[in-house]
């Protein structure tokens, strides 16, 4: 269930904090071609299940990186949800990594940590968190990225 932050106010007290996990959602075929379709990166070791399967180190088909790192939106919220905020906005990443890959039909969730609040004037803040993107039994984790948001009140 998601932890439900009250205003600006709320995340300043939340500041070094890991707010906890979403749930593992499985990274379907379906899903890696869609995206392939949507950004035109058709690479063999993303969808072409035969041949990522028998040249591929990875032993079959992977989902792209930036699909991962876009998944930010579906899970986050069942993390955490901001009341009291007039609207808030994606402003952007830093230090995006993708340590180890997602294979198709494994199980990813996210992690997040709220590394950061600054107030920077007429009623926006800019938040910083870092997401973390976990596959199931994985060592390492898939993708590692500082998130920013900014929250009008």
């Amino acid at each position: 269930m998601a932890t439900t932050v009250n205003g600006i106010a709320g995340l300043k007290e939340l500041v070094g904090t890991h707010l906890g996990y979403s749930d593992w959602l499985e990274i379907t075929q379906e899903r890696v071609n869609t995206f392939a379709d949507a950004t035109g990166d058709h690479q063999w070791i993303h969808v072409d299940v035969e041949r990522a399967t028998a040249e591929s180190p990875f032993g079959g088909p992977i989902a792209h990186g930036y699909l991962t790192l876009s998944l930010g939106p579906v899970l986050f919220p069942q993390i955490m949800r901001v009341d009291g905020v007039k609207m808030g906005v994606n402003y952007g990443c830093g230090k995006v990594r993708f340590p180890s890959p997602v294979p198709v039909g494994s199980k990813l969730r996210l992690g997040a940590t709220l590394d950061g609040v600054e107030d920077l004037g007429g009623g926006w803040s800019q938040i910083s968190m870092t997401f973390t993107f976990e596959v199931e039994g994985a060592e390492k984790p898939a993708c590692v990225s500082e998130i920013i948001f900014r929250y009008a009140e």
